[in-house]
């Protein structure tokens, strides 16, 4: 009992804690550092942009697999641990072929999608929305911890592929531990039958909502750090600028229970959207200003983490398939919105790099608005 009262958060807690960190290290790896990787391997732009336009579009494609013919339960769970582990590993063996590397990163991102929906469904359902910051904020350190460890020890494509698979060997060992507490009873078990009525029309605004807002982070994540370069502010400036990000994101996550005990969610996810209007505009007219763009990354403790729990929490009440609309939540935001965002932000930044984060500012603006239509019609059709 003594040593039960020194973690009020259970068992549960460390392992869902240990799978966080690790999986958002393997996250930190592919996204941090393995398009540089590529690109000393020889790939062009090109090549780098359609490997990373092929995971999160399987990201967004998945949840309509598991709609009409898998149901996610924990042996689905347990094998796309597998899968993840085996591809990471079948890098090796593909990386100096872009097709093959295509095809492998393509069963990646399948894998990935249909393990973090499975995790964060147990953490709402055992740890509660008010204490899920707490838990999810390992995720943040894992990222930041690798960022900072291979940032100083990559000096080969083989090294980022060992960290790669090592991260995701330990997300294997605590997602393993951790699909024991898949504890949905018999009767109340959902089948592919009851998830084939599961409906994006019915809240199609709300959705459409996420899409876009999802889409503006697009340019932030694919070009922030060159235009600050371009506005004069020095590259390791610009690292700081990430790292203070983070550090805001985490301490959002480590007290943001009472705001969510205290607000709707809905309104919640409101002010977060319309924190990325502003963030997006004042770092279009003012990219040259450290303060300015200080303030704008403080906002990550919004637009992001504080919107991302939010966010999961209001569909958690919305859909009786709880893992499936965590599936569609992922895959609409992070897959669609994200493949997206990334080539409209190209394409636009070739033209006017300011314009872009205006244009993202407009459509952070749109998805408020749509969370506005959202909210009326839930007042009149339920």
């Amino acid at each position: 009992m003594r040593i039960k009262s020194l973690n009020p958060f259970g068992t549960v807690a460390l392992q869902l804690g240990g799978f966080y960190f690790f999986y958002f290290a393997m996250v930190g790896v592919y996204i941090i550092f393995m398009p540089k990787v590529l690109k000393d391997l020889g790939y062009s732009a090109v090549d780098i942009g359609m490997i990373y336009t092929v995971a999160p579009l399987m990201r967004f494609f998945l949840p309509f697999v598991f709609k009409h013919f898998v149901e996610l339960n924990r042996r689905v769970f347990v094998l796309s641990l597998f899968a993840t582990l085996f591809t990471t590993l079948l890098f090796f063996l593909t990386i100096n072929n872009f097709w093959a590397f295509l095809f492998v990163n393509l069963l990646y991102g399948g894998a990935m999608g249909a393990a973090l929906p499975f995790a964060e469904t147990i953490a709402l359902e055992r740890i509660g929305k008010e204490r899920y910051g707490k838990i999810r904020l390992w995720g943040s350190v894992g990222f930041s911890i690798i960022a900072f460890v291979l940032g100083n020890t990559l000096n080969s494509y083989i090294t980022a592929l060992l960290f790669l698979s090592g991260v995701a060997f330990f997300t294997l060992i605590y997602g393993y531990t951790l699909s024991k507490y898949e504890s949905r009873g018999k009767e109340e078990q959902i089948d592919v039958e009851e998830n084939r009525e599961f409906s994006l029309k019915k809240y199609w605004a709300f959705w459409l909502s996420v899409f876009l807002f999802q889409l503006s982070f697009g340019g932030f994540y694919n070009f922030f750090t060159i235009y600050e370069t371009s506005n004069g502010i020095a590259l390791d400036i610009v690292s700081y600028f990430w790292i203070f990000g983070v550090l805001c994101e985490i301490v959002m996550l480590i007290f943001q229970g009472p705001l969510l005990r205290h607000y709707t969610l809905l309104t919640l996810i409101f002010i977060t959207t319309l924190s990325g209007v502003f963030r997006w505009f004042f770092l279009a007219l003012y990219p040259q200003s450290i303060t300015i763009v200080l303030l704008t990354q403080a906002t990550h403790a919004l637009s992001f983490a504080l919107y991302y729990t939010a966010a999961i929490a209001y569909v958690y009440t919305l859909y009786t398939q709880k893992q499936l609309a965590q599936q569609f939540f992922l895959g609409i935001s992070f897959g669609l919105g994200g493949a997206v965002g990334a080539v409209v932000s190209g394409l636009i930044y070739k033209v006017s790099p300011s314009g872009l984060f205006l244009f993202e500012s407009f459509v952070a603006l749109m998805a408020a608005l749509l969370l506005w239509v959202h909210k009326q019609r839930r007042e009149y059709v339920g």
